[in-house]
């Protein structure tokens, strides 16, 4: 069994991108190390979206990862910066990386909206328009 989870965020402004980008630089490095951390992807969609997928070895290894260095000093910032952010988890029995098609329909169907300070029309509801289903980039753990 393995642990996926998938977040989406999309930033409110493009005064925001700067920052953001140095904080997913940052989260990013801080995954590929994480213990129990097996793949993952960043899909960078329209309109200021950015979509993850991580897949763990269990829920455990990824609530480490969370609540520690680079991601937990992140986490509050989002707040701040997105109109929108959700995310979604399940369980599964392979560690390999499901489509963006499942990763949109389980968002849809059985994701939770995040607290942001100004959220768009759409954000409770989760409705957003269909992400874009290529371009994506690798996130491969670093061993060693």
């Amino acid at each position: 069994m393995a642990f996926v989870s998938i977040t989406r965020l999309r930033l409110r402004a493009l005064r925001f991108v700067p920052l953001f980008a140095l904080d997913a630089l940052r989260t990013t490095a801080q995954v590929r190390r994480a213990e129990g951390y097996l793949t993952g992807a960043i899909l960078r969609d329209r309109a200021l979206t950015f979509w993850t997928m991580t897949v763990w070895r269990d829920a455990a290894a990824m609530k480490r990862y969370i609540t520690d260095g680079s991601h937990l000093k992140a986490m509050p910032k989002l707040m701040h910066w997105c109109d929108e952010a959700s995310i979604t988890h399940w369980t599964t029995e392979t560690a390999n990386l499901p489509g963006w098609d499942e990763a949109d329909r389980r968002m849809r169907g059985e994701g939770r909206p995040s607290k942001v300070r100004y959220p768009s029309a759409g954000h409770a509801a989760l409705d957003y328009r269909p992400p874009r289903l290529t371009g994506a980039a690798p996130i491969p753990p670093r061993r060693g």
